[in-house]
């Protein structure tokens, strides 16, 4: 296994994935540095990438019109930054800003959609992992929500 690989199938979202799969990511993916403040994406832009925090942090964050961006999660180390690459039309739904320096391992969606359609059984593995992001996600969003309106 390249050293590239072993890094990012250390991480929990990818620690139970067979190490071929992890070497076919590893293989799409670039360990890049990001300052503080850094745009990752905006709403509506095409979501052609995902990355994976290996350390700082990133608000997803919407606009609110006369109110400004909104933070609505914050996300660090072992966390996934963008699901809108999974599904057509593959624009993002939010925002995503650095709050601290970030290192992360950023993939190229478009080949990870390509090696997924080549292969289903990877496809397969891949789309597990994002829906459990995507269900703790939601859930975490049911939390917040229902603490807001039991405090009103």
């Amino acid at each position: 296994m390249t050293e590239s690989a072993s890094i990012i199938g250390a991480q929990q979202f990818l620690r139970t994935m067979p190490a071929a799969y992890v070497e076919r990511l590893a293989a799409v993916g670039t360990h890049i540095s990001l300052p503080a403040g850094h745009r990752l994406f905006e709403e509506g832009g095409p979501a052609d990438k995902f990355w994976l925090i290996d350390a700082g942090q990133v608000a997803l964050d919407v606009l609110i019109p006369g109110d400004g961006r909104v933070t609505i999660e914050r996300l660090g180390r072992g966390d996934v930054v963008g699901l809108s690459w999974l599904q057509q039309p593959y624009q993002w739904r939010y925002g995503a800003i650095t709050t601290q320096p970030m290192q992360a391992f950023e993939f190229d969606a478009r080949q990870v959609r390509a090696a997924c359609e080549q292969d289903p059984a990877f496809g397969y593995a891949i789309v597990l992992r994002f829906m459990a992001v995507a269900a703790r996600r939601l859930q975490a969003t049911r939390a917040r929500l229902t603490a807001a309106c039991a405090a009103a």
